[in-house]
């Protein structure tokens, strides 16, 4: 599962409140007052002083782009909201969920194979645009316009609710990464459904090539390792940094599959609230 060695990643801190948050379960990062941006020293004196701090922070990252080989980007990753799966393991504890009904599809009450999101899940994803549109108009935060998103059914969702006003502008596409699924094998609320099912339910979101029509990559017996997602995670950002002239850009993803985003560009171990979104600069550098 290697991938060629041509960039190295790497978090870039000191633009967010986000990069000190405390590491571990027992804190979760919520989504924040103007994603926690600090306050920039201007770095010349002719700085126009009615920009606000959003609108200097793009114009610092023009700069870093604009200044040499190595590139920026600025990443909004949001953890999908609240699922059917999350309920059940909330009820009966990590260790009886990882035991036993992580394996099943779910129970009496409620399916959690490719789990969809509840109805808190929803508002949470809702919440998400509410920020978003507020943010734009008050702030001057740069809006993303690639989403790219996980094609397990609570990512397709959150992200349907969460852009539901910003997808609507030209240009703006939405794009089905394999790469971006939760740690693979094992439990059902990862298997994710058809190409076909994701076609006919999100027409208007682009599934990249090469995505096959069933789920190859999920097994019953085999739970992927964390060194591996990690691997799967550095090949999306090899191809996003490669191919996506975007520097603004939001990922729709799972705990899990941000734990190992954070591994791969050595960012603070910070858990991440369902349905949040948190800032994350990441740099690419040749090597």
């Amino acid at each position: 599962m290697g991938y060629p060695a041509r960039l190295q990643f790497s978090a870039v801190s000191g633009f967010f409140q986000h990069d000190e948050e405390p590491e571990g379960p027992q804190f979760r990062a919520t989504t924040t007052s103007n994603l926690g941006l600090l306050a920039l020293k201007s770095h010349s004196r002719d700085e126009d002083v009615q920009k606000t701090e959003w609108e200097k922070f793009h114009d610092r990252l023009r700069q870093l782009n604009h200044d040499g080989v190595t590139k920026y980007k600025l990443f909004y990753v949001i953890r999908h909201g609240e699922g059917h799966h999350n309920v059940k393991e909330a009820q009966v504890g990590r260790s009886e969920w990882e035991r036993h009904w992580a394996r099943l599809d779910g129970d009496n009450t409620s399916i959690w194979l490719d789990a969809h999101l509840t109805d808190k899940g929803k508002q949470q994803a809702l919440a998400i645009s509410k920020f978003l549109d507020n943010s734009a108009a008050q702030t001057g935060m740069i809006l993303p316009r690639t989403h790219y998103t996980s094609p397990l059914a609570r990512c397709l969702e959150t992200t349907r609710l969460a852009f539901s006003a910003a997808g609507a502008a030209e240009g703006v596409k939405v794009i089905v990464k394999e790469n971006l699924r939760e740690r693979l094998g094992v439990h059902t609320c990862d298997k994710r459904r058809s190409r076909t099912w994701i076609q006919e339910n999100y027409a208007s979101y682009e599934i990249e090539h090469g995505f096959t029509e069933h789920d190859e990559l999920w097994k019953s017996d085999v739970r992927e390792s964390l060194e591996d997602h990690v691997l799967r995670i550095n090949r999306f950002l090899h191809d996003v940094f490669e191919n996506d002239e975007e520097v603004v850009i939001s990922l729709t993803i799972h705990s899990g599959a941000i734990r190992a985003l954070y591994a791969a560009i050595d960012h603070r171990d910070v858990w991440v609230s369902p349905g949040a979104m948190v800032p994350v600069l990441i740099q690419a550098e040749t090597v």
